[in-house]
């Protein structure tokens, strides 16, 4: 996470002598785009917590769900996606042009690696569209502006915050981030939010401590109040914020354990 006021991703060098965040979790993910700093990292983590694995893939479970009742059942055809993070399988735009062709998705991320995989992401249909911002989620005026150029916030939007708003050191700057996000997306418009958690499982806790203290960016976990206060003002869909597994469930679902890490969907009146 970078100031808004540093260079953009597109003059940044990708740094591979630090493990990175959104590396190690393309690695836990099954995925490629990572470098054996970022193997080593993650290997370290799963050793004193196996169960960080369950987390990465359960919150991607949870995106897709998100999509999908957006797409489906709230009629959503626009999401601006930030903290995008290296592309794996079932990205925004895959799982929302695949019900709905038209669907106009923009991805938001200031990370190097993720610019240089630019071009998977940007991949559509011809109905719809996909597009990359380079920005910080600090800067929410940039990101508005340049979003405006693919997405009209004259029709509802989704928002889309997975798992980037624990990079967000003080949680009153988030709980503002969103605010401001939110403030230029009209009625009708939706807020998804998952992030990791504490109150579940204190040996994720620990993990992610002795983590953030290894010199890699750091990822702050939040209580479930924290994670639910990002829904301040809008409308809490059914069951509210809960361990992501116990979001909506597919039918036939067996892993519904309570794991570290929380989400919802809210609605702007």
């Amino acid at each position: 996470m970078t100031d808004p006021e540093t260079t953009s991703a597109a003059h940044q060098p990708i740094d591979t002598s630090v493990p990175h965040s959104a590396r190690i979790w393309n690695y836990w993910l099954g995925g490629k785009d990572n470098y054996p700093v970022d193997e080593q990292a993650g290997d370290a983590y799963t050793a004193v917590f196996p169960g960080i694995v369950t987390i990465a893939r359960s919150s991607r479970a949870f995106l897709r769900r998100t999509i999908t009742y957006l797409v489906s059942e709230a009629g959503v055809r626009q999401f601006l996606d930030v903290g995008t993070g290296l592309p794996t399988a079932d990205n925004t735009h895959e799982v929302a042009q695949r019900l709905a062709p038209e669907s106009r998705i923009v991805y938001v991320d200031n990370d190097p690696l993720v610019l240089t995989h630019a071009r998977a992401l940007l991949s559509s249909t011809p109905e719809g569209a996909t597009a990359y911002v380079d920005a910080d989620v600090l800067d929410p005026k940039r990101i508005l502006a340049a979003a405006a150029e693919t997405l009209d916030f004259g029709r509802p939007t989704a928002l889309i915050l997975s798992n980037i708003l624990g990079h967000v050191s003080d949680h009153a700057r988030a709980r503002g981030i969103v605010t401001d996000l939110m403030a230029a997306l009209p009625s009708g418009s939706y807020l998804a939010v998952n992030d990791g958690s504490r109150g579940v499982d204190p040996v994720f806790e620990q993990a992610q401590d002795d983590y953030n203290e290894s010199g890699a960016v750091p990822y702050n976990l939040r209580s479930v109040d924290e994670i639910t206060a990002y829904f301040d003002g809008l409308e809490l869909l059914d069951p509210g914020v809960v361990s992501v597994p116990l979001w909506r469930p597919e039918a036939g679902s067996t892993a519904l354990d309570p794991i570290g890490e929380h989400g919802g969907l809210g609605r702007k009146p």
